[in-house]
């Protein structure tokens, strides 16, 4: 089952919220457990990432290069 960028945040943040409660939870047939949190977040991060260029896409926006400081102003 093909989900969007933003389905899988979701997803995460849910996992999340469920091992942070003391529980388990599974994504995609992988059980997450309290020892999993960082992976989880690591996830809920490239997923963020990923759904804020689909929502940079369908605006049409181009993606936007990293900023850099000017320390010379």
């Amino acid at each position: 089952m093909a989900q969007t960028a933003q389905e899988m945040v979701d997803l995460y943040l849910q996992a999340e919220i469920d091992v942070l409660a003391g529980k388990s939870t599974t994504i995609n047939g992988r059980t997450f457990t309290a020892e999993n949190l960082q992976e989880i977040r690591a996830g809920r991060q490239e997923w963020e990432r990923r759904a804020q260029q689909e929502q940079a896409k369908a605006a049409g926006r181009k993606r936007r290069g990293p900023a850099y400081a000017d320390f010379y102003s």
